[in-house]
């Protein structure tokens, strides 16, 4: 147990070393606004380094938080601050532009978050089984390459150039594209998805000669309707974060952050609150045991629910990352819910 005077002086120990990133000692702890003597305050911070809270370098008499300082801090001690007039206006600015789909609002988060904080954004559009498939097409380019076009009523927009294997016909396309059209089309994408597994499939076998290839271009043409897309911006700003990593494990998180099954289930951890902040090998991923990362859910109503993260230093400042990325979330959620509005009229 703490007392009310060790938590304070934990309080502004963490906020001056992630201000700064110097080690904060007793005097400045008095300058802070601590009103003891200086052996009552190295007293107190030799008891919170006891408590696993505060750890001391070797270079000085001050202390730097532990992992568990911050854990103990942003669990009782984090107040979120006031997000900056300049910073809000950047915000609304960004989403003020023009976009033509939901994909391009989603994109544009994730490079406005890491703009506006130097770290590693990521931004998860609302949920994939609120989408209908609205649209299917076919584009030849050649006589062994087609572009697959996949429109849904949630205005995503999917290409994809696909390969055509020899025993594929011309007209075995056309009759594809009349299946989808005349089975998937206008349907939930889990009605799809459910569908290509059981009616499709038999009704392949009636049409052709080789069902079983034909199921796999299915598969591979209309696999992207179902994947939920993840941006990333400022992949590079890990290389700033101050932690001494070596370049094997450097290029490991950057091959990480491109891992989109790997993110996804990173971001979409169950959290007891719409935000979590999670601290070292909380995160759950040994590549990112240094770090720390802000997730944060949002919800459109009637179209799902969506997420954005920070991922950065353990000595991010907090409680302006807090506050920054609560505000965030709410203005990202407005703009696609205006933009969802103008869909539907």
């Amino acid at each position: 147990m703490i007392t009310d005077r060790q938590k304070n002086i934990l309080r502004l120990i963490i906020q001056e070393y992630t201000n700064t990133g110097n080690p904060v000692g007793s005097k400045k702890l008095m300058e802070q606004g601590i009103k003891s003597s200086s052996a009552t305050i190295r007293n107190d911070m030799k008891a919170l380094e006891e408590h696993g809270l505060l750890l001391k370098t070797h270079s000085s008499s001050g202390r730097i938080p532990s992992m568990d300082g911050y854990r103990y801090y942003v669990d009782h001690l984090l107040s979120p601050a006031e997000v900056e007039r300049e910073e809000l206006e950047t915000i609304r600015h960004s989403f003020g532009r023009e976009f033509h789909e939901i994909n391009d609002i989603i994109e544009q988060s994730a490079e406005i978050l890491s703009n506006l904080t130097s770290y590693t954004a990521f931004s998860l559009g609302p949920e994939v089984k609120e989408r209908r498939l609205t649209g299917f097409r076919i584009v030849p380019l050649n006589d062994r390459q087609i572009i697959a076009v996949i429109v849904t009523d949630k205005g995503n927009v999917e290409s994809q150039v696909f390969a055509i294997p020899a025993s594929v016909s011309s007209q075995d396309l056309e009759k594809m594209t009349q299946i989808i059209n005349d089975k998937l089309v206008g349907q939930p994408l889990l009605t799809v998805y459910h569908r290509l597994r059981t009616e499709i499939p038999m009704i392949l076998h009636r049409y052709f000669q080789t069902p079983d290839g034909m199921m796999n271009l299915f598969d591979a043409m209309l696999g992207h309707a179902f994947e939920e897309k993840v941006f990333v911006s400022g992949r590079m700003n890990v290389l700033d974060f101050g932690i001494k990593q070596d370049i094997d494990q450097l290029k490991s998180v950057y091959s990480f952050m491109q891992n989109t099954d790997a993110i996804t289930h990173l971001l979409t951890a169950e959290a007891e609150s719409p935000i979590a902040i999670r601290i070292g090998s909380e995160i759950g991923n040994d590549l990112l045991d240094n770090m720390s990362m802000i997730t944060a859910t949002y919800e459109v109503t009637g179209h799902g629910k969506g997420t954005i993260a920070l991922l950065g230093p353990t000595s991010m400042p907090y409680s302006k990352m807090f506050g920054l990325v609560d505000v965030f979330r709410d203005e990202l959620a407005s703009k696609l819910g205006a933009y969802y509005r103008f869909l539907d009229e």
